[in-house]
């Protein structure tokens, strides 16, 4: 059947702002714009990438709560504590780490309507860890 993941949806209730956040933070770039009765979509994606991120509004006026049905968004990045604080500068807020697990460090953050977000960097073990007996 050849299934592959072509996007994921996040419900916002402030679709620019949360445009906004999504393109500053992570560099996203808005791929295309839908608007249908009740509801307006952007469709963002990475440089490079065909994965999207859609950022979901309903424009009929219903409230939006984030729930906890579904784990973090995961992010990876070269460089966790640069990644972690241009994120938190572009309007996200802490929430648990840098954690250093083997193989790993990680961070996550909530995104400025709440949605959590994990952001990972994967750690090759250095030279001189490699030869220690």
């Amino acid at each position: 059947m050849g299934f592959k993941l072509n996007f994921f949806k996040l419900v916002v209730r402030d679709l620019d702002a949360m445009v906004d956040f999504y393109t500053t933070a992570f560099g996203f770039e808005v791929q295309n714009r839908i608007r249908l009765s009740g509801l307006e979509e952007v469709m963002l994606v990475l440089p490079g990438e065909r994965f999207n991120l859609v950022l979901y509004h309903h424009t009929d006026g219903r409230a939006v709560e984030i729930g906890d049905g579904h784990g973090p968004l995961g992010f990876i990045t070269r460089d966790l504590d640069a990644a972690l604080g241009h994120v938190l500068a572009s309007g996200a807020t802490p929430d648990k780490g840098p954690i250093d697990l083997p193989g790993m460090r990680l961070a996550f953050v909530h995104d400025p309507e709440g949605h959590e977000l994990e952001l990972i960097q994967i750690v090759r073990p250095s030279a001189a860890a490699e030869k220690k007996p």
